[in-house]
């Protein structure tokens, strides 16, 4: 990857937001497997999570616990964090940078919670058939698997034998192809949609496109040409990452409103990237806040879209 900024933000991050996100568990709140799908009727379609017990869930490349930033968010920390914002179900992302390949947490966190996670496992398209592998992870709740050009570099990522059963097999299995990517990344994602026009495509984060803090109209111009491919989606996140990075996040309005217009709600869905969305002045709520409260050019019927139905249908499948 050339831009390291949002990797990079995430060291700013400090284990006491634990306790400023009101996250300490009382018991209560999760005392039932299912959330009130009334009082919790939102989808948040982008979480990470991690735990201190290294001796079940090792970190990669030898980290230890000093390398966690926070210190450990669990699925009962954001479960309760999410409900607070009537969210209750969450898309768990495989988190490379600690956990490598080996998905183990989050397909455990998934069981444990069936009802309120579904997951973006993340696998080696450079080891034999893993094709083979996603059907398997199917039936552990895995609905999609992350593809970025960080592990293996930005000129042969989308190469190889590998890395085209996983595009073919998510035609077959409608686990979708979560990209993780900058604009520069974009002209190689768009030669896939079109050799795999059935496979659902989800580009994570705006496709990084703000992240130095301009947003420029050449690389909106990029994302927006996606939804040309109709099982393209977008998500509507990392809030504290783009633009301004500073919360009420409506500098992202204009660029949210073009892909409004382009993919339409339908093909949109909000997601908090969390715990990196509670850094500094940013929060869970504030997030969620944008979509739900402030986009003027949303109706309600559009909301749904973006904060429940897109993810819904794209994720929670099985």
């Amino acid at each position: 990857m050339r831009n390291h900024t949002l990797l990079n933000r995430r060291d700013a991050l400090r284990s006491s937001l634990i306790g400023t996100a009101g996250v300490a568990l009382s018991g209560n709140l999760l005392g039932k497997s299912m959330a009130d799908p009334i009082l919790h009727t939102n989808i948040d379609a982008h979480s990470h999570i991690w735990t201190t017990d290294l001796e079940n869930y090792p970190l990669a490349q030898g980290q230890t616990v000093d390398d966690l930033k926070p210190a450990s968010f669990t699925p009962e920390a954001l479960l309760e964090l999410a409900r607070a914002n009537q969210v209750g179900r969450v898309v768990l992302i495989q988190h490379q940078p600690y956990h490598g390949f080996d998905n183990s947490y989050v397909i455990d966190s998934a069981a444990k919670y069936p009802n309120e996670f579904r997951i973006v496992g993340q696998i080696d398209d450079r080891k034999p058939e893993p094709d083979a592998l996603m059907r398997e992870l199917l039936s552990q709740r895995v609905t999609g698997f992350r593809v970025t050009s960080m592990v293996y570099g930005a000129e042969t990522w989308l190469d190889g034998p590998g890395m085209a059963a996983m595009w073919k097999c998510g035609a077959e299995t409608r686990q979708a192809m979560c990209c993780l990517i900058g604009p520069e990344d974009m002209a190689g994602v768009d030669k896939m949609c079109h050799k795999y026009p059935e496979t659902p495509v989800v580009i994570d984060h705006f496709a990084r496109v703000g992240m130095d803090g301009t947003i420029r109209d050449a690389d909106i111009k990029q994302l927006c040409n996606l939804a040309r491919h109709a099982n393209t989606y977008c998500k509507v996140s990392a809030f504290y990452a783009l633009g301004k990075k500073q919360p009420p996040y409506l500098d992202l309005g204009p660029m949210i409103r073009r892909l409004y217009d382009t993919f339409g709600p339908e093909r949109l869905m909000w997601a908090s990237d969390a715990p990196y969305q509670m850094d500094g002045d940013n929060s869970y709520q504030a997030s969620i806040e944008l979509v739900r409260d402030k986009l003027d050019f949303l109706t309600d019927a559009d909301r749904q879209c973006l904060l429940r139905k897109t993810a819904e249908q794209v994720f929670f499948f099985v």
